[in-house]
């Protein structure tokens, strides 16, 4: 029999009369004192580190600004947030390992995602199996939400999501040039995961609405650290459109050969952009690429806590001057544990059961977007928003909603 996500719950008056007087319950964790403990496994080591560390510094900047303004009201007390970490080492099992590690000896119940889509569907049967909710921020796999999990909850866009602008917008241009949208050629560029492998279903299910020809579709070395053969054959034959996607790695790696090879492709998308700091490492090079984000600190987006979307860029660079570009995975990470403190105040419990269901009510306003989640946990609320390098600036695009600036068509990066 189908159990909808939204009425799971079946808390006996018991329990609920144990939980009130303050006594710990197997239900009822983890508190310690006058501090909620959220665990988190998290890319701090291996080829997901540089992301790992954007999600960890998103999570500590938003615990911080909620302990700094009262933390968590929950039964008339004010309780702080504090996360235990773990690093994962870039690796599925490792991660799956040390959710159990938080959940079975360290008694953690509430759960922050790891880093990539790989990352959480390791822990995901982890969570499911005790029954911990999660609330997840950077697992964007759209098959993470066709498993029939309930106790996972994603803040951001789905992965299929990513790239598909690109195409539409490659449309556009190629119609605004006299030309019919089916001329488009395009080149393709995935590393063999979860999370790339959903982009490059999204790029190639767009592609065929609009009749374009897939003309190179290769895949990224496990490595991430060459793809000159496929931007050998991108020379050989001239598509419109390359489109990329290895998280970080791929990313420097496209940006730093693109300029190399002197590629001079009229629309060139990839993603992770800002996460790979490639306009500090390439610099005019870089100009012309367009990079799908889950936010951008131009959009109207705000909040009670950290007001606009700029408002968050400008703080958070005040305590991370090392960012020239605050990364979405930074923004959204912060927007988890927001969902978070949320859910345990409309609650007003720390019964892990109550609280999933209030987290499968969450809808709410932040600076990162809108979040509402759907049966399934993903986020429903909130657009992707395509952003080009435009003398050094990230600048939004397209939708045409929310562009700060024009496209630059065709692009050109100064070798």
């Amino acid at each position: 029999m189908f159990v909808s996500r939204k009425y799971m719950r079946a808390v006996t008056a018991t329990l609920a009369g144990v939980a009130a007087l303050g006594f710990a319950t197997t239900a009822d964790a983890k508190v310690e004192g006058d501090t909620i403990i959220l665990g988190s496994a998290i890319s701090l080591t291996g080829k997901y580190s540089t992301n790992g560390i954007h999600a960890q510094r998103g999570y500590d900047f938003a615990v911080d600004r909620i302990n700094e303004m009262g933390g968590v009201k929950v039964r008339g007390k004010s309780y702080k947030f504090k996360i235990v970490y773990y690093d994962d080492e870039s690796t599925p099992a490792r991660g799956a390992q040390l959710a159990e590690r938080l959940i079975s000896q360290d008694g953690v119940q509430y759960m922050l995602g790891p880093y990539s889509s790989g990352l959480t569907k390791a822990i995901a049967p982890v969570t499911e199996k005790y029954k911990i909710p999660m609330v997840e921020a950077e697992g964007a796999s759209r098959s993470l939400f066709t498993q029939g999990y309930k106790y996972i909850f994603a803040v951001l866009s789905t992965s299929e999501q990513y790239l598909a602008s690109s195409i539409a917008l490659a449309a556009e241009q190629a119609e605004a040039q006299g030309k019919k949208a089916s001329d488009v050629t395009i080149a393709m560029a995935f590393e063999n995961d979860p999370f790339s492998l959903d982009v490059r279903a999204g790029v190639v299910a767009d592609a065929k609405k609009f009749g374009m020809k897939i003309i190179i579709d290769d895949k990224l070395p496990r490595d991430l650290s060459d793809m000159t053969g496929t931007l050998t054959k991108v020379k050989a034959l001239k598509p419109d459109l390359l489109v990329v996607s290895g998280h970080s790695k791929g990313a420097a790696t496209a940006a730093r050969q693109l300029a190399e090879m002197r590629i001079t492709t009229p629309m060139v998308a990839m993603t992770h952009c800002e996460a790979a700091k490639i306009i500090e490492k390439f610099g005019a090079s870089t100009d012309g690429l367009l990079c799908p984000t889950q936010w951008a600190e131009t959009l109207s987006y705000r909040d009670d806590m950290f007001g606009s979307a700029a408002d968050y860029d400008k703080a958070f660079k005040a305590v991370y001057p090392d960012y020239k570009n605050v990364p979405y995975q930074t923004a959204q990470a912060t927007a988890a544990v927001m969902v978070w403190k949320d859910a345990f105040e409309r609650a007003n419990t720390f019964d892990k059961e109550m609280l999933r269901d209030a987290l499968a009510d969450t809808d709410m306003r932040t600076f990162y977007g809108n979040i509402k989640f759907s049966e399934a946990g993903n986020n429903i609320a909130k657009p992707m928003v395509l952003r080009q390098i435009q003398n050094g600036k990230f600048n939004v695009v397209a939708p045409t909603k929310w562009a700060s600036a024009k496209v630059e068509f065709p692009r050109k990066p100064m070798f």
